[in-house]
């Protein structure tokens, strides 16, 4: 019975089981530091790239000379790096300013040169005012003086870009020239003398033109001798008449002979009016270029 009972008294015992779980192992968190990095990096990218769109082509020069020869450049210097000042529009010590602050210079800058053109207007209208005049005053000197009254259908004087052109066209019947010469007839002296008269109360400087028509020009003793010479010898006998009438010769900028290349009547090459001298009262702006165009023309004739 004992043995039985011991039996019994151990199968009734409780069993205990235990069961393992795999736990699984703590992720690590390094892709995020590679993560940050990349939007550091594409942060440092896009304000690169904005501060060098911000740069002007001579900075930008002066950038790629450094990284070409970096120990030249920091001992040296270069030709477009140094002392230059960077203003970039934006941004400023009062972060309230929502404009930012941005340079005066440019704007100064704009403001002067607007204040040039307005000056510069101003100056043309002034001289194209004095050129009317002087065109009026010629036109009623040639009307009140006999003589002359008679040469009016052959003076043409027009406001050009240049200044005040006066033209001096030919007529069958009352011509400037003989044929093939470059001396004044009597009654154009007269003209050439009124007009240096009026020419005196104005400080302009002037040029000269002579002009033909097509035909050519022959004879048989000069054979070198065409229109382009005898347009510039006309030219030059209306510059000695008006520097015999009194105009000061320096006011003379250039004497010019241009044949029949510019004629008056392109219909009608032939045509008296083709021949004919014509004087530009210069503008102050049209004297400097044609004086700098002089200046170039004797440098390379020095040459």
């Amino acid at each position: 019975m004992s043995e039985n009972a011991s039996k019994v008294k151990s199968s009734s015992a409780p069993i205990i089981r235990k069961v393992k779980k795999n736990q699984h192992k703590h992720h690590g968190g390094s892709w995020k530091i590679a993560f940050a990095d990349f939007v550091t990096a594409m942060m440092a990218f896009f304000l690169l790239m904005w501060l060098i769109a911000s740069l002007n082509k001579a900075q930008k020069d002066g950038i790629a000379e450094y990284f070409k020869q970096p120990m030249k450049i920091t001992f040296f210097g270069g030709k477009n790096v140094g002392n230059q000042q960077i203003n970039l529009k934006g941004g400023g010590p009062n972060i309230k300013d929502t404009n930012g602050q941005v340079s005066t210079t440019d704007k100064a800058s704009a403001q002067s040169k607007v204040a040039q053109d307005i000056q510069v207007i101003q100056s043309n209208k002034e001289q194209t005012q004095k050129l009317e005049n002087l065109k009026s005053q010629i036109n009623l000197s040639i009307q009140q003086d006999p003589s002359l009254a008679g040469l009016k259908s052959q003076l043409l004087m027009e406001i050009v870009d240049n200044g005040l052109r006066i033209q001096l066209i030919d007529n069958q019947n009352k011509p400037m020239f003989d044929v093939g010469s470059d001396k004044l007839n009597p009654g154009m002296e007269l003209i050439f003398a009124q007009i240096a008269k009026l020419l005196k109360n104005v400080p302009n400087k002037i040029t000269i033109e002579g002009h033909t028509d097509a035909h050519p020009y022959h004879n048989p003793e000069e054979l070198e001798y065409t229109n382009w010479e005898l347009s510039t010898q006309r030219a030059n006998a209306a510059r000695r008449a008006l520097v015999k009438a009194g105009l000061d010769p320096d006011r003379v900028l250039r004497v010019s002979g241009f044949s029949s290349t510019q004629l008056l009547n392109a219909k009608d090459p032939f045509s008296p009016e083709n021949r004919r001298i014509s004087i530009i009262v210069l503008k102050p702006g049209a004297e400097n270029k044609v004086m700098k165009n002089n200046a170039i023309e004797n440098k390379i004739i020095k040459k």
